[in-house]
């Protein structure tokens, strides 16, 4: 026998007050949070991923995190290569409004949903997570409609994406985490170029090496530092580094101006300085010690043959 045909599931005065009333609840017991689009620059075709990946916009909207006990996962952890962090979360969201808010100003118009990779910052913590999975039947259509997504999320780790969503809360907790090449430089005009623009040195033929100003420091009128973050290069497969050369100046896109490279802090500075703005950074001391840590003469039976 088939259903009693005078009752019905689908019927949309029915489905709308169902989401209204989970927005309500989304919005009274639900935390403001930044979607965040990651625009791919540079797609690899055989591994399904972009290590240049960009990130431009940022839409505010109400999530709610299912995770109540805290954030899931494995926490922090002390591996061979640091501490890492592993924290997890889900995030409900409701379909009407990430379409209202977000969808309608996405670039995928096949399937217009969050996507795998996209970026969320909770400002209740300073943290990103990234979108490793979108579940987007649960719960299983009631009153036969599907009314929310489930963002399963994972904590992002940064790796040099550009971030410029002109949120200064995003850009700014981004900027603290990021490397930066420190460097001091000179001009004879006592200009020099400003935060936020991009800086380019041709270090040879077609090839240059760019980055973004971060930060600038004056120490007299022709003598600063600067601090260029999301460090790149064009015209070349290698990486390529900055130089310390007066034959090649940097010069800002924008300004147009020119300043000379004095000096690079780096691994390879011998006065200590590497970094110069980590105290307990001893990089120089270990480099020197470990030349003589080991014995590899002929006396040494352990050591080479």
């Amino acid at each position: 026998m088939p259903r009693n045909v005078y009752f019905s599931q689908a019927v949309k005065s029915e489905q709308n007050l169902f989401e209204d009333l989970i927005i309500e609840s989304l919005k009274i017991y639900g935390q403001d949070v930044y979607y965040i689009p990651r625009t791919l620059v540079n797609r690899d075709n055989i591994l399904g991923e972009d290590a240049a990946s960009k990130f431009d916009d940022a839409y505010i909207i109400e999530m709610y995190i299912e995770n109540i006990d805290g954030f899931e996962g494995s926490g922090d952890l002390y591996s061979k290569f640091g501490l890492e962090m592993r924290d997890e979360v889900t995030f409900v969201v409701s379909r009407r409004m990430w379409n209202q808010s977000i969808g309608k100003f996405s670039t995928n118009t096949i399937n217009p949903r969050p996507q795998e990779g996209d970026l969320i910052f909770l400002p209740l913590s300073n943290t990103f997570f990234e979108i490793s999975y979108v579940e987007d039947e649960d719960p299983f259509y009631q009153l036969s409609k599907l009314p929310t997504y489930k963002l399963k999320c994972n904590q992002f780790e940064y790796s040099d994406e550009s971030f410029d969503t002109g949120i200064d809360v995003i850009d700014d907790e981004i900027s603290e985490t990021s490397f930066k090449v420190t460097m001091d430089v000179s001009t004879t005009n006592t200009q020099f170029p400003e935060v936020g623009e991009i800086v380019r040195q041709t270090i040879s033929s077609g090839v240059q090496v760019f980055g973004e100003v971060a930060e600038r420091t004056k120490t007299t009128a022709t003598q600063g530092q600067l601090k260029i973050q999301n460090v790149g290069v064009t015209g070349s497969n290698d990486a390529k580094d900055f130089l310390v050369d007066a034959t090649k100046p940097l010069v800002g896109d924008t300004s147009t101006i020119s300043v000379t490279i004095t000096k690079i802090y780096g691994l390879l500075d011998t006065t200590g300085e590497a970094f110069i703005d980590d105290p307990q950074a001893e990089n120089i001391t270990y480099e020197a010690f470990e030349s003589g840590f080991i014995d590899f003469s002929e006396s040494n039976p352990f050591g080479e043959p």
